[in-house]
């Protein structure tokens, strides 16, 4: 006689024998909590306030975004456990090898939502995360900074330009970037990359006859600024890409503004102003772009969709 197997009884020890996994649940979570905060964001800025007594309102968005959030994380559980456990593989191997790792995910999430909560149009700033820096990969090998030739070219400059203008500490690294400024704004030569085809030049490449568009000259800036110990980072606006230098405070920004207007620069600044963007810190950078005569000249576009920053 064969008996025939109780399937409803293998199923319920496959259950028992089966191990739950909750830190699923908790990575969902926490996902969905990542996602909802510059959602709401977006929400609260764009809603009428109906100035419900306690804030109710937001409250209450706030609960039913994070209740729609986390129906759709769990019908997509599967697949997001996988992905998530991908994006940590690589950021373990950027964290060990100073690559884009976990700090660097923390400060670009923390600014982010830093910056959201006080623009009038929050989720421009996620569009702008999102779009992709054109060539970054090419452009971040290009910034070769370490080359001797960038470092020698740099040093040069700062013997050649301002060498007798007092100044210790940031001061003094304040007016060598700008004596470097001034070294490659004055033997500039702009030249088109060939039709049709995006040309990336190194830093050290360009250095042989400072030549090249826009991005070459931003690479060239960049690296030449960072290899005197300077903080630079490059703009992309959509068309055009220029470099800019930390200044730092606004204390910081008064000492530039007097170098650059009664020292430094007065011929080329007279009568004009000193441009410069706030990032999301609250740290000034001043505006290095072939299209100015002086540091802080000028911008070719207010536009930002992305920055390559070298610190």
């Amino acid at each position: 006689m064969m008996v025939k197997p109780d399937f409803s009884q293998i199923k319920k020890l496959k259950d028992r024998l089966q191990v739950k996994k909750p830190w699923d649940s908790i990575i969902i979570f926490l996902l969905n909590i990542l996602i909802a905060i510059p959602l709401f964001i977006i929400l609260h800025q764009n809603l009428k306030d109906p100035e419900w007594p306690f804030h109710l309102d937001r409250i209450l968005i706030f609960v039913t975004l994070v209740t729609a959030i986390q129906l759709i994380l769990r019908l997509l559980k599967t697949v997001l456990i996988i992905c998530i456990a991908m994006y940590l593989v690589v950021l373990v191997y950027g964290s060990v090898f100073g690559k884009y790792g976990f700090n660097a995910v923390y400060e670009d999430y923390r600014s982010m939502v830093y910056t959201m909560a006080d623009d009038p149009n929050p989720q421009d700033i996620i569009i702008s995360k999102l779009l992709p820096f054109p060539n970054k990969g090419l452009i971040i090998d290009a910034v070769d900074y370490q080359d001797p030739a960038v470092r020698n070219f740099a040093a040069m400059a700062t013997t050649k330009y301002f060498k007798n203008v007092k100044g210790t500490g940031s001061k003094r690294r304040m007016v060598q970037c700008f004596a470097v400024f001034k070294e490659i704004r004055n033997r500039w030569n702009y030249v088109d990359d060939p039709k049709g085809h995006e040309y990336i030049a190194s830093a050290t490449e360009s250095l042989q006859h400072f030549s090249g568009d826009c991005d070459d000259h931003a690479i060239l800036m960049a690296a030449s600024i960072k290899a005197i110990g300077g903080t630079p980072r490059i703009i992309h606006t959509g068309g055009h890409l220029y470099p800019e230098m930390l200044v730092g405070t606004k204390a910081d920004l008064e000492t530039a503004n007097y170098l650059i207007k009664e020292v430094l620069f007065v011929e080329e600044s007279r009568g004009k102003e000193i441009h410069y963007h706030v990032d999301e810190r609250g740290q000034i950078w001043l505006n290095l772009d072939y299209t100015a005569n002086f540091p802080g000249g000028p911008f070719m576009s207010e536009e930002i969709l992305g920055a390559l920053t070298f610190d």
